[in-house]
This record gives C-alpha cells, structure tokens and sequence, in this order.
C-alpha cells in the first residue's frame, strides 16, 4: 500500500535520482506549481539529479524555453528528456516523406533528419505531434484522413503518448489519443515515449552523464498519469511518487481532498503500486 507524504524532503535520502514528470506535476499548461520546483531544487541541493521526462513532442530546448515562460527556472533540473527527442530516432530510421499531423510549431521535430514534409496524399508516414486544433477538435474529426493512411499501410509515429493533459482548468486531448483512434481503424502506430522503455533507457543514460552510475533501485519516479508515467515507471523497475491532484483527480477526490479508501481502491483497480503518494509535490 503506497505511504502518503506531506514532504518531498522526507524520502530523498533513499535516492540518487529523481525522474520527474513535468505536465501536471510542476505545471498545468498554464500556471506553475511553486512547490513542486522549490522541492526538486531542494533535493538537487542535497545531491541528487533530477531529470524532467516529459511526454511533450517538443525537443528538449524548446521545453526549457517554454518551463522559463510558464515560471519553472532551470534550478529545478538538470537535464531534460522528452517524448520529441527520442521519437527523433524512429522518424529518423522510417519512411523519408512525412505528413506532420499537428501544429506548425511542432516542426522542429523532423528537422535535420534527412526526412521531407509532404502533403497527406503523399506522405509515406505519419508522424503525430497533436492536432491542428486540440481546444475544439477529437480524433474522429480526422477519420477520412486516418481512414486514407490506414488504406495505404502508412505508419503512424506517435510524439506524445498521452491520451489527455490540463492546461489550466481544462481536459485536452493529446497526440496518444489520435494514436489510439488509429489503432481502432486498423492502422499501424509507432511510439518512444512513456510508457515504452526507449525513453526510461534515455532518462537513465541522461542522469548517470550527470551524477555517475548508481544502482536503478536508487531512482525515483514522479508523476500523476495513470497509462504513462505509473505504468512506465513501475514497468521499468522504478519506484514511484504518485501525485493525486492530476489528471486522475476526480476518481477519488471528495470536496476537493483525496479520499484515501477510494484512491487505494483505485490504486488496486489499475493494479499499480506506487511506494509514496502526495497530492501535489511540495
């Protein structure tokens, strides 16, 4: 049964390492989460390296940009590894025209890769960054452009597994959802990021460049996603701090409070076991 804490500080002594989710741990699209900065800062004071791993289809530098303007300062961390950077190497090893489903600012993704950006009907893959307009739009909008993919055997890459995110009080669908709705018409995905293992292997490599080796039950896991950050920290080996104020909050919050019973309940129902849980990290 995973332990409830009311400090970071009272379990970084057991680590070398911090993995931490960014989106719904340190921000919401919108508004950081002071606390949860101060706490990693604090935890790199007393030694350990801290890498943000992020589901976010953006490179890494363009997420250090994007932290600085939300109010997330570079103290937090050391190094940054995100869903972008290591779905870099499957657009890279993949079909060479490409069709980049998702908005223009995303285009960073395919550069320097020897790849060209088509048009749809010409493109012999997909690689799916979001969509052209995640406040109004759902997968099934794109169902005759999926269905024509699906048709021609084009592959889809998939640059940020999440299925949704918050920006500020509102659900909005991400790239994983768009990947999922492939996979239901019958159409071929491929993707890097969490859960899937390339990106803890990178994650890992990142953090001993930084602090030297260290043993993998000296790493700790942050996150508050259920499919992704749960499932692929604890896939991967790793202990984790499950942070209940995020996406999943609904399911057993009573009045704005996490109700214990029903989130161990929940915790049982998913078959996860985190080791700590807080609401939010502080």
């Amino acid at each position: 049964m995973a332990k409830r804490i009311e400090n970071f500080a009272e379990i970084t002594s057991h680590y070398d390492a911090v993995f931490c989710d960014v989106w719904g741990v340190l921000h919401n699209g919108v508004d950081p989460f002071p606390k949860a900065a101060a706490a990693l800062e604090a935890a790199r004071g007393e030694g350990l390296t801290v890498v943000l791993i992020t589901n976010s289809p953006r490179i890494a530098p363009q997420v250090v940009t994007q932290l600085r303007q939300i109010g997330i300062q570079d103290g937090a961390y050391d190094r940054i590894v995100t869903s972008g950077d290591v779905t870099r190497g499957l657009i890279a090893e993949g079909p060479k025209k490409v069709f980049l489903l998702g908005p223009d600012r995303d285009e960073a993704i395919i550069e320097g890769l020897g790849v060209e950006r088509v048009e749809a009907k010409d493109a012999d893959s997909v690689v799916c960054t979001g969509f052209f307009d995640d406040e109004t739009e759902t997968p099934e909008d794109y169902t005759k452009m999926l269905k024509a993919f699906q048709a021609r055997g084009v592959p889809m890459i998939c640059a940020n597994p999440d299925l949704v995110v918050e920006r500020g009080h509102k659900i909005i669908p991400c790239a994983g959802a768009m990947a999922a709705y492939y996979n239901q018409l019958g159409g071929q995905t491929r993707i890097a990021g969490k859960p899937h293992k390339p990106i803890y292997e990178a994650v890992l490599s990142a953090a001993r460049e930084a602090h030297g080796d260290f043993p993998l039950n000296r790493v700790l896991a942050i996150g508050d996603g259920m499919p992704t950050d749960v499932r692929g920290a604890l896939d991967y080996g790793l202990d984790l701090l499950y942070i209940s104020g995020g996406i999943h909050a609904t399911e057993y919050t009573l009045n704005g409070v996490t109700d214990e019973a029903i989130l161990t309940a929940y915790l049982e129902r998913e078959r996860a076991t985190p080791k700590w849980w807080m609401p939010r990290l502080a």
